[in-house]
């Protein structure tokens, strides 16, 4: 199938707003340049973006890109958008320039396009993330995980996981059993059996992410010790493990911290990441009120990761 790309010219402001009328008109995903992101400096060294090229930003405003299947309907679906984001001003919204363009993309283009902006890329003091199709000599020392995210959500390389992979450094010991609890692309899951861990037990309740995870696994040659598997978060998990990770929205980490706290062992830990700094103070309370104690909290960029200790 073809696909038509809506690019948008608009204004911070609008980000919001226009993204809702996208998604209400069926887009499935976007795409956004600011490059506010690409001149920001980042604190942390590790799992930086880099090699972006400036000419791709906007020198003002916001590019919003949506992608849209060419089929019969397709110019009555940008009609409706454009008359949609046009109204916007009516509340009082800057919509700035407000410059729609139109380009077609193959879906074989699309689907390998964004794998030039993805290169090795140092997470941790150990740990290296490289693509499948990059070739990289590794220093003494370093453990390498290959990646191949498929159609998965992670490459390894957001703050939230690296925050992750950095916790599973100052916590998973020789022999220990490790829970992830949505694997995604399998990256923690990965990290942990380089780190030694004896068995380590992936879950996902997203099937592609399962199979993306069986794939990376199996690339890596840690399959006898990572069995991945569909579960929707620890139910029917009955082995507790020295470790469980979990890197997902705050409002899942909150909703099942009991439940964490029954599946680590004594003296085992929870590292919870994917955390917005706004909802730091919220996930606190609920790992306290399930039995852990604050070990560490990390941060990096705007996201928050906690180490947590069962104290019972």
């Amino acid at each position: 199938m073809n696909w038509t790309e809506m690019s948008i010219l608009t204004t911070n402001e609008a980000v919001e707003p226009v993204s809702h009328i996208l998604y209400e008109a069926g887009v499935s995903g976007l795409a956004i340049e600011d490059r506010a992101d690409f001149l920001r400096v980042r604190e942390n060294r590790f799992g930086e973006i880099y090699e972006l090229n400036p000419e791709d930003f906007p020198e003002e405003g916001v590019i919003i890109k949506a992608y849209l299947a060419n089929t019969e309907s397709l110019s009555e679906t940008v009609k409706i958008i454009k008359q949609n984001i046009s109204k916007l001003v009516d509340f009082q919204i800057d919509i700035g320039k407000n410059k729609i363009t139109l380009s077609d993309v193959k879906e074989e283009d699309w689907a390998t396009a964004w794998k030039k902006y993805y290169h090795p890329v140092q997470v941790s003091d150990r740990f290296t993330i490289v693509p499948t199709w990059e070739d990289y000599t590794p220093a003494e020392n370093e453990l390498i995980i290959e990646l191949d995210p498929g159609m998965a959500f992670g490459t390894g390389t957001h703050p939230t996981t690296v925050m992750c992979i950095q916790a599973l450094e100052k916590t998973v010991q020789a022999g220990d059993y490790v829970i992830d609890v949505g694997t995604g692309s399998g990256v923690l899951s990965i990290a942990a059996a380089l780190l030694d861990a004896k068995k380590v037990t992936a879950l996902d309740l997203d099937d592609v992410a399962v199979e993306a995870a069986i794939q990376n696994v199996a690339l890596n040659r840690v399959e006898e010790k990572v069995s991945v598997s569909q579960n929707d978060l620890l139910n029917g998990i009955e082995e507790a493990a020295d470790v469980v990770v979990a890197n997902i929205l705050a409002e899942v980490i909150i909703s099942f911290a009991a439940e964490a706290a029954e599946a680590v062992k004594p003296n085992g830990y929870f590292v919870a990441s994917g955390i917005i700094d706004q909802k730091k103070e919220a996930v606190s309370n609920a790992l306290t009120q399930a039995g852990f104690s604050i070990e560490e909290v990390i941060s990096m960029d705007d996201w928050v990761a906690f180490i947590s200790k069962r104290t019972n």
